[in-house]
């Protein structure tokens, strides 16, 4: 019985992402009734758990922080893809979806995917533990980079209003892709223990004290990875095709544009909150925190770098800074997240402090 549900599971991360990829092909730039975008919907659904699927499939492959990795990135790339996309075809009004897109999706991962996984491992195990060496390096990075991206273009005064002067955003831009190499080296090559889950005493958790399953294939591992980037493309280009109908609910219920990119952050964000959530189940929180933090870190590290070669055709204008009670909420994010990695383990109290704070960003991006 077990190896049917296995086989029927299979199957279905099969043929779903296939599915969903012709879905997205017959709707592309169509103007699509209100039925027709619930189908995409649920077609988008089936692809963000078929890519979590996937996701562990090559995780379990090639084993951690390389599993972590491979999700945050390659979200994150077709996400720089899709608003690079928008901004195109959304002229002036789009100026500011880089910046809402890429600081939504700092709060989710940071506050939000964070805070969950905590909450998640406290209430399993009594407290969430992981390794600080890691969980601070990864935070200090995200400070950086979001403090040169998107706090500074608020203060310069070569150009007016929150935008860099291109020489600005030309080093913006450089040191997002060189301290996001750094930190890809560290997690990687030379500090890789450092990103490893932990047990409660302290010592590395490693696969085969949790796994009694031996690792895929070299050919399985090929399918889900191809099948990987199928699903994150479907994911991507459904939520693109269900943007218009966002934007018209935005606008029709008097809320700000900036409400859009923080849906479109939640959308693409899915499959790494579902597969933080499922290792904090199995008390591998430093894989969760490392699936939040990295995300994080790739959205500004890669967003920035993009939309800076972007902008020299597009017509807009780029607005990267962030307002005064943006800034405030990031210095609020670190300085909680700061708290949170210092003791190497955390109870139901963080986690909750950290959605606190996500919904704090919620209620301003509905009433600023």
């Amino acid at each position: 019985m077990i190896r049917k549900l296995r086989a029927a599971s299979a199957q279905w991360t099969l043929v779903v992402p296939v599915a969903a990829f012709v879905v997205l092909v017959l709707t592309w730039h169509e103007d699509l009734p209100g039925w027709v975008v619930g189908v995409v919907a649920l077609f988008l659904i089936g692809a963000v758990l078929a890519a979590v699927h996937h996701a562990e499939v090559i995780a379990h492959w090639t084993g951690e922080p390389f599993g972590s990795l491979v999700l945050a990135v390659a979200v994150t790339v077709i996400e720089v893809a899709l608003i690079v996309t928008l901004m195109a075809d959304g002229g002036d009004k789009s100026a500011t979806l880089a910046r809402d897109t890429v600081f939504a999706a700092v709060m989710i991962t940071c506050n939000g995917i964070m805070g969950l996984s905590i909450i998640v491992a406290a209430l399993r195990y009594r407290t969430a533990v992981f390794n600080a060496e890691g969980t601070g390096t990864a935070l200090a990075c995200i400070a950086t980079l979001a403090t040169l991206s998107m706090v500074l273009p608020t203060f310069t005064t070569s150009t007016p209003g929150p935008q860099f002067s291109s020489t600005q955003l030309g080093y913006a831009a450089t040191a997002s892709l060189v301290v996001y190499g750094l930190f890809v080296t560290t997690q990687t090559l030379r500090h890789r223990d450092y990103f490893l889950p932990v047990t409660p005493e302290g010592r590395i958790r490693r696969d085969e004290d949790d796994d009694h399953v031996g690792p895929p294939t070299l050919r399985a591992a090929g399918v889900s990875l191809l099948l990987l980037a199928v699903a994150l493309v479907s994911v991507v280009g459904l939520a693109k095709g269900v943007s218009p109908t966002i934007e018209s609910a935005v606008e029709d219920a008097g809320l700000p544009h900036a409400v859009v990119g923080v849906v479109i952050a939640m959308m693409v964000l899915l499959p790494e909150t579902i597969a933080a959530l499922r290792s904090a189940v199995r008390n591998r929180v430093q894989t969760s925190l490392n699936l939040a933090l990295g995300s994080a870190l790739a959205s500004i590290g890669l967003t920035i770098p993009a939309v800076a070669i972007a902008s020299t055709w597009l017509s807009g204008p780029l607005v990267l800074g962030l307002a005064p009670a943006h800034m405030v909420l990031l210095t609020l994010t670190v300085v909680l997240g700061t708290l949170t990695v210092i003791p190497r383990r955390a109870t139901l109290l963080q986690g909750a402090l950290h959605l606190g704070v996500l919904a704090e960003f919620v209620v301003l991006a509905v009433n600023p």
